[in-house]
């Protein structure tokens, strides 16, 4: 079992174990040593969202792989994908990017990316904490000229950008179109209106201030109804809203109608479909995408594979299957033709070139998909047991599956980041299905609750 690392990195609140600047010491030493494999000088990218705690963070982790002879990329601000793409194309040993995603201003985290831009498989991310807990490089200090130094990339912005508008078809561009993007306070409060404006859209932008404490704040892929008021205020042909990071994307049509991960992906994958580029004729999606997008992408003459929750498990599949493209519900999309991870802006690049490409608007592209009635709800808890253990769980459970039958769906499973337990009901009536995700909602809280503890 890993200690410190979840689904995504190392998160929690910021100066708090394990987010403390003493960790983030001790993840940069262990780190390094890691990816230090030979006599030659190595090298570490670093980069960040906008958060407060970012500074310390940052210090911190340059300190201790500087400490073990390693020398470190600054690149600031930026977003997860864009330090992936950097820390590949520099031909960097690895990448660090410091970041709690679309949690609120107060924690963060830190997550690692191999040279090729690919996150760390769980082996590499135990040996870090291996060597974390047993102490092993404790003894080991460089002197000298043997220590790592730190240098900031001032030109990392441009770079991203250049690649970012290089995944657009040549052919096309964004002349006319009016977007409303908000980049919720978060590492792509410089880069993302850039790209759209120098593809010639007119862009209206929101959550582009950040102070340090209002990222993802009533802002971004968390809060959709702030692009959907906008769109039609200013009667724009899409809004686009990205997270802290940057690394998944919610938009909305023309109506101001929000169209999730689902919708977008189905749409990219048939029009794959159509040109003959998707890999295998297949999409890679999470068991949190409704069943509606099956059946839309069957319909398309495509398949499409089911993984376990989060971008990381996509990607392995994607990788272990030769498959191009990938993602999940929440928006976050893999288009592995262009980029090693999940990437919102690159995501609606992709959507975008699809509108053109087709001259409609983007709620007649979304028809291609119809969602069953899908119901998510949350609930926080003081541990994180297995619930079927719990008999009144368990049997109130296995009834409801009974009730749906083939005709829908019911899916229990904690948060990898947060302490929240998630039920999602899919079937052919809201109400009913709203009501039976309240009650195991209430049956959870009764038993692994903060209140029951």
């Amino acid at each position: 079992m890993k200690k410190l690392f979840g689904t995504d990195g190392v998160r929690g609140v910021a100066n708090v174990y394990p987010m403390t600047t003493e960790m983030a010491m001790q993840l940069g030493r262990a780190a390094a040593y890691v990816f230090k494999e030979s006599n030659r000088r190595h090298r570490i990218v670093i980069g960040k969202d906008t958060r407060l705690s970012g500074y310390m963070i940052e210090n911190a982790l340059s300190a201790g792989i500087c400490s073990m002879g390693v020398d470190v990329l600054l690149v600031g601000p930026l977003p997860t994908p864009g330090i992936a793409y950097i820390t590949s194309s520099m031909r960097a040993d690895a990448g660090v990017v410091i970041s709690a995603s679309h949690n609120s201003f107060q924690d963060n985290g830190i997550k690692f990316f191999y040279s090729d831009g690919f996150k760390l498989p769980d082996e590499i991310e135990m040996k870090i904490e291996e060597l974390i807990f047993s102490q092993k490089i404790d003894s080991l200090r460089p002197v000298a000229t043997e220590v790592g130094k730190a240098a900031r990339i001032d030109d990392a912005k441009g770079r991203y950008i250049v690649f970012l508008k290089s995944t657009f078809p040549k052919e096309l561009d964004l002349t006319g179109v009016r977007v409303v993007l908000d980049c919720a306070n978060g590492a792509a409060y410089k880069v993302a209106p850039e790209v759209f404006r120098e593809l010639g859209a007119e862009v209206i932008t929101v959550g582009v201030s950040p102070d340090g404490t209002n990222i993802n704040a009533d802002c971004g892929s968390l809060h959709p109804g702030v692009i959907s008021d906008l769109v039609r205020q200013y009667r724009a042909d899409i809004g686009i809203a990205l997270d802290g990071d940057a690394d998944r994307v919610i938009v909305c049509d023309e109506s101001g109608k929000e169209v999730d991960g689902d919708h977008i992906m189905a749409i990219c994958a048939l029009d794959m479909l159509k040109q003959d580029k998707l890999a295998k004729k297949t999409l890679v999606a999470t068991v949190m995408s409704n069943m509606g997008l099956d059946i839309a992408i069957r319909k398309g003459g495509g398949t499409v594979v089911k993984t376990a929750v989060g971008d990381r498990y996509v990607v392995e599949e994607m990788r272990r299957g030769g498959y191009n493209l990938g993602g999940e519900q929440s928006g976050h999309m893999i288009f592995l033709d262009h980029n090693t991870t999940g990437d919102g802006t690159l995501s609606a690049l992709q959507l975008l070139a699809v509108m053109r490409r087709e001259g409609k608007p983007l709620s007649a592209l979304a028809t291609c998909m119809t969602a069953l009635p899908q119901v998510l709800l949350n609930v926080r808890v003081a541990e994180k047991r297995d619930i079927m253990t719990i008999p009144e769980i368990e049997s109130r459970v296995s009834e409801i599956e009974s009730l749906l039958g083939d005709q829908g769906r019911l899916l229990i499973r904690y948060s990898g980041t947060e302490p929240l337990l998630r039920v999602m009901i899919e079937g052919e009536e809201i109400g009913q299905i709203t009501g039976w995700a309240r009650e195991i909602i209430s049956l959870v809280d009764q038993q692994l609750g903060e209140r029951a503890h």
